[in-house]
């Protein structure tokens, strides 16, 4: 569904995005990011545990993003994968990346506004909500 607003809100995606180094890029310094990365309680979150192998956990977590409302996976390759998510409304758009750690058997994983400063916890409610549906379809 195309947001009431069309494109207006959606800004460029941030040029920080993507693997630097083996790891995704910190949050700014707005309340509006969460990361699995992060040192800072106010923007850490866990990374998703998988077990079995590394290929099939991204798969499935591409399944559960490409399911949701608003979302479009926009680059997928060997253990990474990037997610805008626009609002249905005003058509801001959040970046989603997921980046496979097979020595952790975990997925870091980081969400982030592109425009404004706070999200009012939209990116950790949906970080929350795919580790919730990502538990329940492991194997």
């Amino acid at each position: 569904m195309a947001a009431l607003f069309g494109n207006l809100f959606a800004g460029s995606a941030p040029p920080g995005l993507g693997v630097h180094d083996g790891v995704l890029a910190p949050c700014p310094d707005r309340p509006n990011c969460v990361a699995s990365g992060s040192a800072d309680p106010a923007h850490a979150v866990p990374p998703l545990p998988y077990r079995g192998e590394v290929g099939a956990a991204m798969a499935r977590l591409a399944a559960l993003i490409a399911a949701q409302e608003g979302a479009r996976i926009v680059t997928q390759r060997d253990g990474y994968l990037h997610a805008e998510y626009q609002s249905r409304l005003m058509g801001f758009v959040d970046d989603l990346e997921l980046l496979a750690d097979p020595a952790a058997h975990a997925v870091q994983v980081r969400s982030a506004s592109r425009l404004g400063y706070s999200d009012l916890g939209v990116n950790r409610a949906r970080v929350d909500a795919l580790r919730a549906a990502f538990a329940a379809v492991r194997s």
